[in-house]
């Protein structure tokens, strides 16, 4: 389980430390081998290998005629690398998808229970508050599943 978000710093080469708390964990659990790509809101999406390959394999059964699929194929596919965690628990990420989500010096890495969210920091903070702004607690229409909730 990844959660918490961290501010890290994009070294001169496009590296970033993976915070120490999750080194262990993706050592045991996908030998450091990670899948990096791209989403639709402009930030990277950093996967163990081993739930990328489940999620592989869902794009890859979606219906080739159907556009939205080829699409979303396209977009998550098209644009996953393999990358690897070194002895330093660093990872470098590629140019292309730095210019992507725009990564410059200061990230934020967000963890989403089974993979990482990258944003830039700055970025990452105004979604953030747009988000809380768009939210009100007091009138929240939820699905029926969310409504049993306890936070």
């Amino acid at each position: 389980m990844f959660r918490g978000a961290s501010s890290l710093n994009l070294d001169t080469k496009g590296r970033i430390a993976i915070p120490t708390r999750y080194r262990d964990r993706l050592v045991e659990s996908c030998a450091s081998e990670l899948v990096i790509t791209v989403d639709k809101d402009r930030c990277l999406l950093i996967y163990p290998k081993p739930i990328w390959l489940e999620i592989e394999e869902k794009l890859k059964a979606l219906p080739s005629f159907d556009e939205a699929a080829r699409n979303l194929q396209r977009l998550y596919i098209g644009n996953a690398h393999e990358i690897d965690m070194d002895g330093q628990g660093r990872i470098l990420l590629p140019q292309e998808l730095r210019k992507f989500a725009k990564l410059d010096k200061k990230v934020a890495l967000v963890g989403q229970i089974n993979k990482f969210e990258l944003w830039d920091e700055e970025i990452w903070n105004a979604r953030q508050d747009a988000w809380l702004q768009k939210i009100d607690l007091n009138d929240l229409d939820l699905p029926d599943d969310f409504k049993s909730i306890s936070i």
